[in-house]
């Protein structure tokens, strides 16, 4: 607990905004070596860096859900980024569907006809779609407007959005290539420990309510 209180006091001193200028960076310059066709960019650009783009949105939404375990069993609190990196997990996912719909397939006929007919597109554009409610209220005022505990209920449809996501990447490769599996596996397993501190909230409140009456 000493190392996690040490971490702790360095992390109050770095502000939130600073992960959008890292993830506004790392965009960009993925943006860059595909345009210029550097390094895993020099065969087939578009498709890689729309696999780029997909793929840290997964890995952002893995280190969201890792942040209230990662408190309960060290003492980490990294509570005050998560609203930030929900946030880049959206431009992300944004960024993601722009390279398939502008360089990949081009035209918006061609983009309804990928969403109706490949099933796994259609999982990750109902994911997008999903992210959208979550990105327009990640603000203070949305807060107030809509109450703490409606808030709450609506971004817990991160936590099916994150397992849309994840199945949407097991769906698109082709064979099996141990990766995708990886970020279902660790998704999954976030979500039922989620569940499970969940269960166990609500067994000792109502036992708590019991022995109050």
């Amino acid at each position: 607990m000493k190392v996690a209180s040490t971490i702790n006091s360095t992390v109050r001193r770095v502000p939130a905004w600073t992960l959008y200028i890292v993830g506004a960076a790392y965009l960009v310059w993925q943006f860059w070596l595909a345009l210029n066709q550097i390094g895993p960019y020099a065969v087939e650009p578009i498709n890689v860096l729309e696999r780029e783009y997909g793929e840290a949105a997964l890995i952002l939404i893995i280190v969201g859900l890792v942040i209230t375990p990662l408190r309960k069993l060290t003492g980490l609190a990294l509570i005050k980024f998560r609203r930030a990196i929900g946030l880049l997990t959206f431009f992300f996912v944004l960024a993601h569907f722009l390279v398939f719909a502008i360089l990949d397939v081009q035209t918006l006929g061609r983009v309804v006809t990928e969403v109706v007919k490949r099933p796994y597109v259609t999982v990750g554009f109902i994911a997008f779609i999903g992210l959208i409610p979550l990105a327009v209220t990640s603000n203070n005022w949305s807060i107030r407007r809509l109450g703490p505990v409606r808030w709450r209920q609506l971004h817990k449809l991160a936590y099916p959005i994150a397992m849309l996501g994840a199945l949407h990447y097991v769906w698109l490769v082709k064979g099996w290539p141990l990766e995708p599996f990886v970020y279902m596996g660790a998704i999954s397993i976030l979500l039922a420990l989620r569940v499970k501190w969940t269960r166990i909230r609500s067994f000792l409140g109502a036992r708590g309510q019991s022995a109050d009456a």
